[in-house]
């Protein structure tokens, strides 16, 4: 099935001067949610420019992230269009994660760890 994304291709503008990829998942990118959770990794490239960064709502749970089908890989450029309140995070080091607090801001995740590969 086609996604219908909350922002259409055809409205999303050059926010940040980057070509990198990352992951989001469909409560951001076709449900319209903001950002709730962000973390990075180490960039997998293997052959493409990943950022490392891993965006969701926040409130998908282990079965709607264990589906492909409800997450994909996009431009950070694209996420940005969705939520600009991540952009001055964007140059956070690997193992570094946000979640957004009761008054709405993305504030650092102290008690979130990476998982060792």
């Amino acid at each position: 099935m086609e996604k219908k994304f909350y922002i259409p291709g055809n409205e999303i503008k050059r926010i940040i001067d980057s070509q990198e990829g990352c992951l989001a998942t469909d409560r951001i990118m076709v449900d319209g949610c903001k950002v709730g959770f962000m973390y990075r990794e180490r960039p997998y490239q293997n052959g493409n420019p990943d950022s490392g960064w891993r965006f969701m709502s926040g409130d998908e749970d282990y079965e709607y992230m264990n589906n492909p089908e409800n997450h994909g890989v996009y431009q950070v450029n694209t996420i940005c269009n969705y939520d600009p309140d991540i952009i001055p995070l964007l140059n956070s080091a690997p193992g570094s994660a946000y979640i957004r607090d009761e008054n709405g801001e993305l504030v650092l995740d102290d008690e979130w760890k990476l998982a060792e590969d």
